[in-house]
């Protein structure tokens, strides 16, 4: 086994290859761009070189410079996680050649894998049922055009050294194909530095299920079951599960045997995944195959018990697999695994990237049930230039619909203050029909995303639950500063209201999707009597005992979980989460109107593609410029009808958050 190994990546999977690391005594290196100065991945290391700029193509996609740091820090081998080189087929040579190990498949089985064209053409030759496409090397723009036309539509456009979603566009006629085709080249060469393309036949309400396999140099491939992802929005996944409620034990064996022998083909070595499109009556095309760890890998450790990290760094050090695996053809599994990702993104403007500082970052505890995977804790930066996922929650539990609860509650005790997160979202998404009956195909979420994003009709006791809540924890507090002052026992320091004369009036201000709510209150110690400008009502025997509330509303008994962090104060009923922050009672600012003259930047990124011109009159809802940010493309739209003023921005400019790119003339 390796003493030393380099870790070429950052955030959560960097962390979770270190935690193993750690498990078996071996020394970890990590690696840095200048964004990633201060990142968790960094502190945990052992050591920790810098790369480069904050860009990837500046640091993380730097072969050369992650070899120079590995062959500097004594690394014995270079574990490359997932994205950025993962399955760069150069780069595992490169590795090679520098006398060092690269824990996953070699660059030959890579080249022959790792590329999605490569892998159909293979598949086919092989007698494994492949979608219909144009997967040649010949990208001239008219050659692919004609391509789509003979395969017909709606196709796919797929990055062929892609993954993760990036890349990836659905075209439904001809006059949509040219600038989906420039769309999808820019990101693809953007995220994997290969702007190679191929095209598909797009088949409607699929599942996309996967399947484990692992590979010694012994001459022993197994697979470790299946993981259904069909829960996806934009290609992207949403929620991983195992095993999928979809296939029987005949279709299980089939996907399972078809997995083995395509790895088995081209003497696959190490950790990979068999992506396979399954249709409604059972019936299975080959997609792809990741040469690499994937994102949602940890379902399956947790139905069998195993670390598949772990289990590549002995595959790479030479050892053969563990005969237990080995002898079972279908390794058995226990439970049910269900994994989610929170993001920092506003899924109610289509799922926008977040940056900023994670001022307050709450996660369930880890227990048998849970598990979490993250690569940030509270103060920690998400940055403009990498995936902005904060965590992965993964529940376990002995059936699935027991798991589906197991991830309720955790998400439940979930809080992100700071960027804008997914978290609501989420918690929709577990609670649907069509998640709960596994009815789901690869399209639904696309399809019918106003069922996940949106408002439920206010709960009208949440404003009066926060109130109750800061009047608790000021009440709590007082007395704590109080005993930090010159005069304990100043009556000032009473967070009772008390008044001579008459009853004592406080007032709670929260802020609630923009609008201001104003709450007074008379009473103290649990019990209120709450006034806002349409309801009263009367609080008894309130309690805040840790992050639970119970108290009397009118009489009813009920109980809340709420958090109150950095201003923020978070009010969940079991169901829902309703979100405030804590105003001060006697200041207000209106907020800024917005302007429908002028094209602003929704967040800090690089400007791709500018289409404005001065002059040129442009109809509402055109796209002016293309934007890069969070490793995805942004179309920025004119307002409104107009003539266009002045472009202040070009392709390849860094612009802040709010910058004005484009003004449109009064």
């Amino acid at each position: 086994m390796f003493d030393r190994i380099l870790i070429a990546n950052r955030g959560e999977i960097a962390c979770r290859v270190i935690r193993t690391c750690r498990r078996l005594g071996i020394a970890p290196i990590a690696v840095y761009s200048q964004a990633d100065a201060g990142a968790q991945h960094v502190r945990l290391a052992d050591a920790a070189w810098p790369i480069g700029g904050p860009r990837p193509a500046d640091s993380y996609l730097r072969s050369e410079a992650i070899i120079e740091a590995a062959l500097k820090s004594g690394a014995q081998a270079i574990h490359p996680g997932y994205g950025f080189l993962s399955e760069n087929a150069d780069f595992a040579d490169a590795v090679k050649n520098a006398g060092l190990c690269f824990i996953g498949p070699s660059g030959d089985s890579m080249r022959r894998m790792g590329s999605k064209a490569g892998a159909k053409e293979l598949m086919a030759a092989r007698g494994v049922p492949v979608v219909p496409g144009y997967t040649g090397a010949e990208q001239d723009p008219a050659l692919l055009a004609r391509e789509a036309e003979r395969i017909g539509f709606p196709l796919m456009i797929k990055a062929a050294y892609g993954g993760g979603g990036k890349g990836m566009r659905i075209v439904r006629s001809a006059d949509e194909f040219t600038a989906n085709l420039e769309s999808c080249r820019r990101e693809a060469q953007n995220a994997f530095g290969r702007d190679r393309v191929l095209l598909e036949r797009y088949i409607t309400h699929p599942r996309h299920i996967e399947f484990q396999v692992l590979a010694d140099s012994h001459g022993n491939t197994i697979h470790l079951n299946e993981r259904e992802c069909s829960a996806q929005r934009r290609y992207q996944k949403v929620l991983e599960e195992t095993p999928s409620p979809f296939l029987s034990p005949q279709l299980r064996e089939r996907m399972g045997q078809a997995a083995v022998a395509a790895a088995q083909a081209i003497d696959y070595v190490n950790a990979g995944t068999v992506e396979f499109i399954v249709g409604a009556d059972g019936d299975f095309h080959f997609m792809e195959i990741n040469t690499r760890l994937q994102v949602e890998h940890p379902v399956t450790e947790m139905v069998l018990g195993l670390d598949l990290v772990e289990l590549q760094l002995r595959i790479a050090a030479g050892e053969a697999l563990p005969a237990s695996l080995v002898r079972n053809k279908s390794i058995p599994q226990h439970g049910h695994a269900i994994e989610l990702r929170l993001y920092a993104e506003d899924p109610a403007q289509g799922f926008l990237p977040g940056s900023g500082t994670l001022e307050a970052l709450h996660l369930p505890a880890p227990s048998r049930h849970v598990r979490i995977d993250s690569g940030v804790v509270a103060g920690d930066t998400v940055t403009i230039f990498y995936d902005p996922m904060i965590a992965k929650l993964i529940a376990w539990d002995e059936t699935r619909e027991a798991a589906l609860v197991r991830m309720r509650e955790a998400l439940a005790q979930c809080a992100v203050i700071g960027p804008k997160s997914n978290i609501d979202f989420l918690e929709r998404l577990v609670r649907h029909p069509a998640i709960v009956e596994a009815s789901i195909d690869s399209g639904y979420l696309d399809r019918n995303l106003d069922e996940f994003v949106g408002s439920d009709a206010s709960d009208a006791d949440a404003p009066f639950i926060a109130a109750t809540a800061c009047l608790l924890h000021e009440e709590a507090e007082r007395p704590r500063l109080a005993r930090t002052g010159s005069d304990p026992w100043s009556p000032w320091a009473r967070a009772d209201a008390w008044r001579v004369g008459h009853t004592g009036k406080r007032i709670v201000a929260l802020l609630a999707r923009g609008e201001r709510i104003e709450i007074s209150a008379f009473g103290a110690n649990g019990s209120y009597r709450l006034a806002s400008a349409t309801r009263e009502l009367t609080v008894e025997h309130a309690r805040l005992d840790g992050n639970a509330l119970s108290a009397q509303i009118d009489g009813v008994a009920r109980r809340w979980q709420v958090l109150l962090d950095q201003g923020g104060l978070i009010v969940h009923d079991g169901t829902r989460r309703h979100l405030f922050s804590h105003a001060p009672a006697f200041a207000w600012t209106p907020a800024a109107s917005a302007s429908g003259d002028r094209v602003l930047a929704p967040m800090p990124g690089r400007i791709v593609l500018v289409k404005a011109a001065p002059g040129a009159d442009v109809a509402q809802g055109e796209e002016l410029l293309v934007m890069e940010a969070m490793k995805m493309e942004l179309s920025l739209k004119a307002p409104r009808a107009g003539r266009i003023a002045a472009v202040q921005a070009a392709a390849g400019d860094f612009v802040d958050a709010d910058a004005v790119l484009v003004r449109l003339e009064a």
